[in-house]
């Protein structure tokens, strides 16, 4: 068999070329798995047996504080898994202040979101936003007092600012899009999702493409045409069990739903 793995994060492929020399059959990528298609293109393939995605930030980006992806440490404002272009610093120095609103509500689920957008853009009219202390520090204080005695009320708005600057959600939808056409009838594809946007977004997607004949129940025939392009092998998302949470925690929030093509 041959293994091709890909990813969008430098430190990411060398880390993982180094852990694969040994095999032969492994090649590391630098891409986004959202352009799978094209990079099956340049390596003259077509279809392949099976694509597992695991989405989101990765231990490495979060354990390295300069980074800049968590409100743990005090580090430059970053956030970008591929460590080019626009930066977490850029979107919450410029962005305008209700699609900033918009992007921690949609993006993180923040009940508070106009509150912290609105403090955020009268903080920096005083002076740049530069690190993940200052920005946790605003949301901290932008919250009601009842809410920062929760774990770290920064939570979500960080989630949501690192989802929009990577673009997560885009990708995610066009990798959903565009898997099904790489894979072998019979191959497989299995999701890891890690937040409830993108298991939503995983859940629909297999949801729709396993659906057969969508006529009203009166119909006496089928008159739509329609067939189920793929099986869902994981009706129900599998999650991790008291022994794998034991040994990594960080795996509480993960699901992985797994569906096979027709």
């Amino acid at each position: 068999g041959r293994l091709f793995a890909l990813d969008r994060d430098p430190d990411a492929v060398e880390i993982a070329s180094d852990r694969l020399s040994a095999y032969p059959c492994a090649q590391v990528i630098h891409a986004n798995f959202a352009d799978l298609k094209q990079v099956l293109e340049n390596l003259h393939l077509q279809q392949v047996d099976g694509v597992l995605l695991d989405l989101g930030v990765s231990s490495h980006q979060l354990d390295v504080a300069e980074r800049g992806f968590s409100y743990h440490a005090d580090a430059p404002l970053d956030m970008r898994m591929s460590q080019e272009g626009y930066s977490a610093r850029d979107l919450v120095n410029t962005c305008e202040e209700t699609e900033l609103a918009r992007i921690l509500f949609e993006y993180g689920e923040e009940k508070f979101s106009r509150r912290i957008a609105a403090a955020i853009v009268k903080e920096r009219q005083q002076h740049p936003i530069e690190t993940t202390g200052q920005l946790s520090e605003i949301i901290r204080n932008a919250v009601p007092a009842k809410s920062r005695r929760e774990k770290n009320p920064s939570r979500r708005s960080f989630q949501a600012i690192r989802i929009a600057v990577n673009s997560e959600l885009d990708n995610l939808s066009k990798a959903l899009d565009d898997v099904f056409d790489c894979l072998k009838p019979g191959g497989r594809f299995a999701v890891i999702t890690f937040h409830s946007l993108e298991d939503r977004m995983v859940k629909q997607k297999f949801k729709s493409m396993a659906q057969g004949c969508t006529c009203p129940p009166e119909f006496p025939v089928c008159v739509c045409g329609n067939k189920p392009k793929i099986k869902l092998i994981t009706r129900k998302p599998s999650e991790a069990g008291e022994e794998e949470l034991a040994a990594n925690p960080r795996s509480r929030s993960a699901k992985l739903r797994v569906a096979e093509k027709l």
